[in-house]
């Protein structure tokens, strides 16, 4: 059952050139426009179903904001229908609803009653409110001497005092310290475990990919793309690297999965492998076990410098380890059309059971984003197997030196 319906949404904000032709429109009897219309959201059709979690990303400006703003009730769509299913927990912008002059107690309580609460049931939760918050005797103090970080601790245990059947969240956890994103984080997790659906609008990549079942792409107020996080992150980064070209292409593997390409094609990826101690091509792997990594580049175009970096992702795409020549400080410089180079990186596979992708770049400079000639997202598949050693959980191979004393 969809707990979110959206249909044809669109969002448009009145542009006026001056605050006068503000009033003259509001006072004159003739039907005459004095302003322009800003689209911020055109046509965006997608359904959320009970206990999915679904990621939104997209460029500053894209319309994400706007988006989570009308589903949760702050903002009213131009044309279009949203049909919600039950109770909603928004947290949006930093602070919003939060009165400066007003303690946090004080807070708690309109920001309770706000969201539905009774002023019997923010009594029982306040405990627990403060006690997940951690602010200690701010509480009592007024918000407007609170950190954006502390800001953002209340806000979120008021939002999650009680659990929601649907929670929203814009970027606010990004402003917290590592300890309380990962104790944040954990409680969204357990709510999704509960039947909680969720809607995160967040630039960081590992959020959506690991808490996400699906990703929604905004470029320009429209429905870029849509699908599995991996992939729809994939895209997004590639985009963010070739906005001012259009380089982007997706292409679909032999295992169903969707590839992302980019680049400018100065150098291109022409042989991807990785190679046992025999030098033989493989693609399944012991844990734990000597690898080279072996990766053909043709120039195609004459260019100053070359970079090249790999990426080791998990089945979710979540980053496990990468680099680049940059960062091990051996540069090419000044390559001439019809050049062939072999890269060979040498390392253990330490990795726990599993399927692992491998993302290649060829760029100048420590990142892409400087200039992409070519960019490739699941350039290689490989899997993991553990032939001999101990038995183990997780993406990576630590085996431990055991002492034990006992007296």
């Amino acid at each position: 059952m969809s707990v979110i319906q959206i249909n044809l949404l669109t969002k448009a904000y009145k542009l006026y050139p001056t605050s006068w032709a503000r009033l003259r429109e509001w006072l004159s009897l003739i039907a005459k426009p004095r302003h322009q219309l800003k689209w911020v959201i055109n046509d965006i059709s997608f359904n959320v179903e009970q206990g999915e979690a679904l990621g939104i990303i997209g460029l500053n400006g894209a319309g994400k904001s706007t988006l989570l703003k009308m589903i949760a009730g702050t903002t009213q769509p131009t044309t279009g229908t949203i049909q919600i299913t039950g109770h909603v927990a928004a947290l949006l912008e930093l602070g919003m609803g939060f009165h400066p002059e007003f303690t946090g107690r004080q807070n708690v309580y309109m920001s309770g009653q706000l969201l539905g609460l009774t002023q019997k049931d923010i009594n029982e939760l306040m405990p627990e409110i403060e006690a997940f918050a951690e602010i200690g005797d701010y509480i009592d103090q007024p918000v407007r001497i609170y950190s954006s970080g502390m800001q953002m601790r209340l806000a979120f245990s008021i939002a999650t005092a009680k659990r929601p059947d649907i929670l929203i969240i814009d970027e606010a956890l990004s402003v917290g310290d590592s300890y309380f994103q990962h104790k944040s984080f954990d409680r969204i997790r357990q709510f999704r475990q509960q039947g909680t659906t969720l809607l995160l609008v967040s630039h960081d990549k590992a959020a959506i990919q690991s808490i996400c079942d699906k990703a929604i792409l905004l470029d320009k107020g429209r429905i870029a793309m849509q699908g599995p996080p991996e992939h729809v992150m994939d895209f997004y980064n590639a985009m963010i690297a070739e906005h001012e070209n259009n380089t982007v292409s997706l292409n679909t593997t032999s295992e169903g999965k969707t590839q992302t390409n980019s680049g400018t094609g100065e150098a291109e990826i022409k042989n991807i492998n990785l190679l046992n101690s025999n030098h033989e091509a493989i693609d399944v792997a012991d844990v734990g076990q000597n690898v080279t990594l072996s990766i053909d580049i043709k120039i195609n175009e004459a260019i100053d410098e070359l970079v090249l970096g790999y990426m080791i992702k998990d089945r979710l795409g979540l980053p496990i380890y990468g680099t680049n020549t940059h960062h091990l400080k051996q540069h090419l410089y000044t390559l001439q059309q019809g050049d062939k180079i072999n890269y060979q990186f040498d390392f253990s596979l330490n990795l726990g059971e599993g399927t692992y992708s491998i993302a290649i770049a060829l760029h100048t400079a420590d990142t892409h984003l400087e200039k992409n000639y070519q960019w490739r997202d699941l350039a290689f598949v490989f899997n993991i197997i553990n032939i001999n050693k101990a038995e183990f959980v997780g993406t990576t191979w630590l085996p431990p030196i055991l002492r034990c004393t006992h007296e």
